[in-house]
């Protein structure tokens, strides 16, 4: 549970998942409330929190946090279900929602498998196409399952709940997408094709298939992205594959690209003038300038040397990391009301040295601390620097 400051007032416009998840706080004050996450984690000896796992049902597929119940709740709704569970299986491609159910009234009992529970693609009155069809039009496409299995029975534990440990593994050819199978027609296609089986761990894949229905999502759509812009030279947004999600039609955008001239080569622009902020600069920069002198950002560390220092060879050192890294010598400034930054020429760095009056360790000790803190508090000057 969560709960403080930081708190939300709970889910926009679901009062019945606010309240079972925004529940009473019994340890604040009156009317306050805590946050049920789902996590399990266990506090170890120092203080420390280790995720266990969950403690609901809830899993994240396709970047989305899915309640397996509502998938569930759509498919045992088909016409002819009578049962139905959803557990999240590993596949080609990473996590997907794996469908399980029975016919209403339940079947006979299978011979092919352990305990009858033998999978099939599809059984008397229902077809597991039809059935993932029938979710779609309630869910949205990330909780759709990727397969159905219909069972005869689906496998019970002693106190009569569904054992999901007990289901039948899914055969992997049910992941398969259920488009015609087009093997790559020119060296384009088959060049995305072989980029979309080394992203997705897959051994074949047809030019009709849609990435995502093969398990893609948008942490792996990026991942094809880059590997286009190498391989190609070209830049594509990851909307791209988005908008186009079959290789077919992703390798025309593909084409497109290359005959457009969308390199992926980015000049350098000009140091000395002004330039634009990035969104992170604007966002800090407008912070300052709306409270200026605030050390809350300073990131403050502190490393202690033994032997004899060479004071010039550190100087040297530091000067040496102005001239590398531009944000060490850039300021900030407003140019007709817009915020600019200005890169400046390399700087030395002077290393100041103070040395403890204190004779005793221990008050030695306390004065260089507060040396520390008083350096840590230090504001930074973002118009003049340096940074």
């Amino acid at each position: 549970y969560l709960a403080g400051e930081q708190l939300a007032r709970g889910y926009l416009g679901r009062p019945g998942l606010t309240a079972e998840r925004f529940v009473a706080d019994p340890y604040g004050p009156p009317g306050g409330r805590m946050y049920r996450t789902g996590d399990l984690v266990r506090r170890t000896a120092d203080g420390a929190l280790e995720y266990q796992g969950r403690t609901d049902d809830q899993v994240k597929i396709r970047a989305h946090r899915v309640e397996l119940g509502e998938v569930e709740a759509a498919l045992a709704a088909a016409p002819g279900v009578g049962q139905a569970c959803v557990i999240a299986a590993e596949a080609p491609g990473g996590l997907r929602l794996v469908g399980y159910v029975t016919a209403r009234p339940a079947g006979s009992v299978g011979a092919d498998g352990p305990d009858g529970l033998t999978p099939h693609a599809s059984g008397p009155g229902l077809e597991a196409a039809a059935l993932r069809e029938y979710a779609a039009r309630a869910l949205p496409d990330y909780m759709v399952p990727a397969a159905v299995v219909v069972l005869d029975t689906l496998p019970l534990t002693i106190n009569g709940k569904v054992d999901r440990r007990a289901l039948p593994a899914p055969d992997p050819t049910l992941f398969a997408s259920a488009a015609e199978r087009v093997a790559p027609r020119n060296a384009l296609e088959e060049a995305v094709a072989g980029i979309w089986m080394q992203v997705l761990h897959l051994d074949d894949i047809g030019v009709l298939d849609n990435f995502f229905e093969l398990g893609g999502n948008s942490i792996l759509s990026i991942q094809v992205i880059s590997r286009v812009r190498k391989t190609f030279g070209i830049e594509l947004s990851a909307r791209a594959l988005f908008d186009r999600p079959t290789i077919a039609e992703f390798a025309e955008r593909v084409a497109e690209g290359r005959a457009a001239g969308h390199t992926a080569r980015i000049a350098p622009a000009g140091r000395h003038r002004t330039l634009p902020l990035s969104f992170a600069q604007q966002r800090l920069w407008f912070l300052d300038e709306f409270e200026s002198g605030n050390p809350a950002y300073n990131a403050g560390g502190v490393l202690r040397l033994t032997g004899p220092l060479d004071i010039s060879a550190l100087s040297a050192a530091l000067s040496a990391l102005v001239v590398r890294h531009e944000s060490l010598r850039t300021t900030f400034d407003a140019v007709d009301g817009r915020a600019v930054q200005l890169i400046g020429d390399p700087y030395a760095v002077p290393v100041p040295v103070t040395e403890p009056t204190a004779t005793d360790p221990d008050e030695r000790e306390r004065e260089l601390r507060t040396a520390l803190a008083a350096q840590f508090a230090l504001p930074m000057d973002l118009r003049n620097g340096p940074l």
